[in-house]
């Protein structure tokens, strides 16, 4: 699990099965101060994010796991936005 932040959005023509309503949105990764912690990535969305939201995002088999139906091909998934990063 990693932090990141809503930065854009990817318009898609055609989706892949078990994905049509989902949004796809780009992320940028960041620590807990909020700067930059690798380059830009999509992610789906599963909570409603907006631009500019700092949201917590999983990767791998767990990102294909947040969705359903399960195992879709995705690399990244935003499963919550965080209210507040007490260090």
């Amino acid at each position: 699990m990693y932090l990141g932040e809503v930065i854009g959005t990817v318009v898609c023509e055609r989706k892949y099965e078990g994905l049509q309503a989902k949004r796809f949105l780009v992320v940028q990764p960041v620590d807990h101060r909020r700067q930059p912690s690798g380059p830009p990535e999509v992610a789906v969305d599963t909570v409603s994010a907006r631009r500019n939201d700092l949201v917590y995002l999983v990767g791998s088999r767990e990102a294909a796991l947040a969705l359903d139906p399960w195992f879709v091909p995705v690399d990244s998934a935003i499963v919550g936005i965080v209210d507040s990063v007490d260090v």
